[in-house]
C-alpha cells in the first residue's frame, strides 16, 4: 500500500511539473511570434552582426605593384650623312624623229632623218616644208617678244588649208623646218610609191593604224610615201574605212604638194600621174 501511494504521489508531481513547464514554452513561442512593432520583443531579439566585406578589404589592403623600369632608349646620332646618288648611264633609244615623245616605243623601225640646215636662209615668198603641216609659204619675217624673249619669227601660211604657223628662227632646225626637196629626191620618193611591197603587216587594225600614224608623223617623205602607197592600193580593192580615209588624206596633204613643187608640175597633173601609177 505504501508503494502504491508513493507511485501515485510521484506521478502527480510529474504531471504538475509538465503543466508548469507548458506556460513557459507558450511564453517563448509568444515571444518569438511577437510583431516587429512590439518594443519589448525588439529589445529581446538581438540584431545580426554585419558581415565585413572581406573581398573589398582584401582589395584595399592589396599592395600596389611597382611599375617595371623602361628599357634605355638607344642613342641617336645627330650627324647627317650625305645620300649616295648613283649615276645611271643614259640608255640609247632609237627614235625615228623629234616628233615621237620620250618613252614611246615605236612599232616601226624608221631610219633617222638627215638633220635640217642649221641656218635656214629663206626670204619672204619662199616655200618651206613643216613636218607636221606640209608645204607652206613664208609670208613675213617679224621681230616679236613672246614670254619676255625677243626674237625673229617666220610666219608661214600652209598651202593645204591656209593655216598660219609661227616658227622662231632660232629653233627652226629643232622644229624640223626644211626647204623643198630637189627633183632628184622627188624621183626617189616616186620610186618608193611604185614598189610592190606592203609597209605594215600587223594585226589587229589598231596596231596597223598606230604604225601608219608613226610613219606620217616621222616627217620623212619616204615614210609618208609608203602610207600613201598602201592606202591607194587598198582603195582600189575595197571601200576604205574612216581611219583608212583619214590616213590617205593626211599622206596626200603632206606629200603631193611638195612633190608637185619639186617636179615643177601642178597638183592636178601630179595627182593624175599617181592615179595612173596605181591602176597599172
Amino acid at each position: 500500500m505504501a508503494q502504491t501511494a508513493r507511485s501515485t504521489r510521484s506521478s502527480k508531481e510529474t504531471v504538475k511539473a509538465k503543466t508548469a513547464a507548458k506556460p513557459v514554452i507558450v511564453a517563448k513561442s509568444k515571444a518569438k511570434a511577437a510583431p516587429f512593432g512590439d518594443a519589448g520583443s525588439l529589445k529581446a531579439v538581438k540584431a545580426p552582426e554585419a558581415v565585413k566585406p572581406v573581398v573589398a578589404t582584401a582589395m584595399r589592403e592589396r599592395p600596389r605593384s611597382t611599375p617595371l623600369p623602361l628599357p634605355p632608349m638607344p642613342k641617336v646620332s645627330t650627324k647627317v650623312e650625305p645620300a649616295k646618288v648613283e649615276k645611271e648611264e643614259p640608255k640609247q633609244v632609237h627614235r625615228p624623229s623629234g616628233v615621237v615623245p620620250k618613252g614611246y616605243v615605236p612599232l616601226v623601225n624608221i631610219p633617222p632623218l638627215p638633220p635640217p640646215p642649221k641656218n635656214l636662209n629663206v626670204q619672204v615668198g619662199d616655200k618651206v616644208v613643216h613636218p607636221a603641216h606640209g608645204l607652206g609659204e613664208i609670208i613675213a619675217i617679224e621681230q616679236r617678244e613672246i614670254g619676255g624673249t625677243k626674237g625673229e619669227f617666220f610666219i608661214i601660211r600652209i598651202l593645204d588649208n591656209g593655216m598660219r604657223v609661227m616658227v622662231p628662227r632660232a629653233s627652226a632646225q629643232s622644229a624640223g623646218l626644211r626647204p623643198v626637196m630637189s627633183a632628184k629626191e622627188a624621183d626617189k620618193v616616186l620610186e618608193t610609191m611604185k614598189a610592190r611591197e606592203v609597209a605594215v603587216d600587223l594585226q589587229p587594225w589598231s596596231r596597223r593604224f598606230r604604225a601608219y600614224t608613226e610613219m606620217i608623223k616621222s616627217g620623212s617623205p619616204h615614210e609618208v610615201a609608203k602610207v600613201l602607197r598602201d592606202m591607194y592600193r587598198l582603195k582600189f580593192d575595197k571601200e576604205l574605212s574612216f581611219g583608212e580615209r583619214r590616213l590617205l588624206d593626211q599622206a596626200k596633204s603632206l606629200l603631193l604638194k611638195e612633190l608637185a613643187a619639186a617636179k615643177g608640175l601642178t597638183e592636178a597633173a601630179l595627182q593624175g600621174k599617181v592615179d595612173e601609177m596605181f591602176r597599172n
